[in-house]
């Protein structure tokens, strides 16, 4: 029998009828190291499905906060291992110099936790965070904390609301999206304002 999930959600219902937490777990996972999948989606969906009493709400957040920690510490571990190099072959090639590069490890190594934990609610910086992270040489357990936090938020922002909400979580999650927007911009805005003082005071030093 079919979950009741409403509008875009519905095509998910076949996947989590047959799959049920492994659906779940393997989509978010793939979505946090880069592959095109629509983790955020499956998340509401699960939680819808728990409202419905098809899955436990429990271990929808267990598995999900599993899955996002270890999907975005394998993109850590591709961009540690094999993103400086590549930087520093191709890089070049779009205007990133190995000094440029410096200057931007030095600056995610300062802000990193803040960019890591707010990447979790931003599409595109959530399937990427992890890679970035480790191309820049975060360190892995600073790396790891904030990555946690920013799951816990995330997974029990999403699980929760689809819980209650149920049928009408699209329009709750519509509006909250309209105001993730301006957090977005806001956020974009204050990130160049720190990499512009950050440039400056190296620039004074020098």
């Amino acid at each position: 029998m079919s979950a009741p999930l409403p509008g875009p959600l519905a095509p998910l219902g076949p996947l989590l009828g047959h799959y049920g937490y492994w659906a779940v777990g393997a989509v978010i996972l793939v979505e946090d190291f880069g592959v095109p999948a629509p983790g955020e989606t499956i998340l509401l969906a699960a939680g819808v499905y728990a409202g419905a009493g098809r899955l436990n709400i429990v271990a929808v957040a267990a598995i999900a906060f599993a899955a996002a920690v270890v999907g975005d510490n394998i993109g850590y571990l591709i961009g540690h291992l094999g993103g400086r190099a590549f930087v520093h072959r191709w890089g070049k090639y779009v205007f990133l110099t190995p000094e440029r590069f410096a200057t931007a490890e030095a600056f995610f190594d300062r802000h990193g936790g803040k960019i890591v934990t707010v990447a979790r609610f931003i599409e595109g910086l959530r399937q990427v965070n992890g890679i970035i992270a480790g191309t820049t040489g975060m360190r892995w357990r600073r790396f790891l904390a904030y990555n946690a936090l920013g799951a816990a938020l995330w997974v029990g922002l999403w699980a929760s609301l689809a819980y209650l909400a149920g049928d009408h979580i699209m329009a709750v999650y519509e509006e909250i999206r309209r105001y993730q927007l301006y957090f977005a911009v806001g956020l974009a805005v204050l990130l160049a304002a720190l990499v512009v003082r950050h440039l400056l005071r190296r620039r004074r030093r020098r």
